[in-house]
């Protein structure tokens, strides 16, 4: 069954009637507080910690300290950001997956929280090691090459990658967004774009302008201000279901033709198993609260980030789609560690 989430309006994502039933039982137990165990009550009493399984500046790294930001003025304490990169995000990953479930660490997540277990030979947490919690904000990637490059639409590329050896395609490392676009194409469009791992986003795009790849797939943070006039890069398509509000121009590639292209960068918020429901419940209703405050909002979305928000049920209706829906790419495309 498809994801509320996924497949809402990009603009803004309405609240599904099972997630609106969910929001009323909590408001309903917040009347229910005192009768909650001692440990959730008295919840928080120091500083939160949001640790970034990637290095700052990047896409994940923004929407969750705009969360973080947000979040500390409703509950009522710093909520601290930590970058901990590496290992394509397995690094941060699995030191919250390790951390007492006492309430006070959090994982910003992404996509690869729930790619990694499926692609990496060992993977240092188990799927049930982490909870998801509340959906922060998702940028769409959009799908660029060169601006001198013959391409001008995902068609033209996709043929072209049905010549002889195919054509390279630059991701972020073995289960990076970018490498589900391109294992999407392969798998579900006939492409046969050979994917190049590099270390970094910023990598990848260097290569790319450098013409060392054909092309890549990259957050909108990284790439819009590349597309604009006298850019370097050239935009062919953006990958989730609605046209960015900030760039209303650019075309996704479901509208072209490429139904199973549909990805985006997101962040939400996971937490270590263990931590009592009251303070999941009390760290969703703090991101939602965030993701609707003005100065976020006027901050992310010229970035192409849109902000989501919504309640924990709806959030994990997400993420059980998602692992889904990114298991079959990975079947089909026969993604594997590098």
């Amino acid at each position: 069954m498809p994801s509320p989430i996924l497949e809402a309006p990009f603009s803004r994502f309405p609240i599904p009637p099972a997630a609106l039933a969910s929001r009323r039982r909590l408001l309903a137990a917040a009347a229910l507080l005192p009768a909650l165990p001692s440990r959730a009550q008295a919840w928080p009493e120091r500083p939160i910690r949001f640790v970034v399984p990637f290095a700052p500046g990047g896409a994940n790294d923004l929407m969750g300290r705009a969360a973080a930001e947000g979040a500390s003025k409703l509950l009522g304490q710093p909520v601290i950001v930590e970058n901990r990169p590496g290992a394509g995000g397995n690094v941060g990953s699995a030191q919250v997956a390790r951390a007492t479930p006492d309430g006070y660490t959090f994982l910003v997540s992404a996509a690869g929280v729930l790619s990694n277990p499926m692609i990496r030979r060992s993977n240092p947490y188990r799927d049930t090691d982490l909870v998801p919690v509340a959906m922060i904000a998702l940028a769409p990637s959009v799908i660029v090459v060169a601006r001198g490059a013959p391409w001008r639409s995902l068609a033209e590329l996709v043929e072209a990658s049905r010549q002889g050896q195919g054509l390279h395609f630059a991701t972020a490392g073995t289960g990076s967004t970018p490498h589900f676009v391109s294992g999407m194409l392969n798998a579900h469009h006939g492409a046969n774009l050979l994917p190049v791992p590099f270390k970094s986003g910023a990598e990848a795009a260097s290569a790319v302008l450098g013409g060392h790849v054909a092309a890549t797939s990259e957050a909108s943070i990284v790439s819009l201000p590349h597309l604009k006039e006298g850019g370097k890069f050239r935009a062919l398509a953006t990958t989730w279901v609605r046209r960015m509000a900030v760039a209303p121009e650019l075309p996704t590639a479901i509208e072209q033709g490429f139904a199973q292209v549909r990805i985006a960068h997101w962040a939400g918020v996971h937490a270590p198993a263990g931590v009592p429901a009251a303070i999941l419940d009390r760290v969703a209703a703090a991101v939602d609260g965030a993701m609707r405050q003005r100065e976020i909002i006027d901050r992310l979305v010229p970035m192409g980030i849109e902000p989501v928000g919504g309640t924990r049920a709806a959030f994990e209706q997400f993420v059980l789609a998602e692992r889904g829906r990114l298991a079959e790419v990975v079947k089909a495309a026969g993604m594997r560690e590098d």
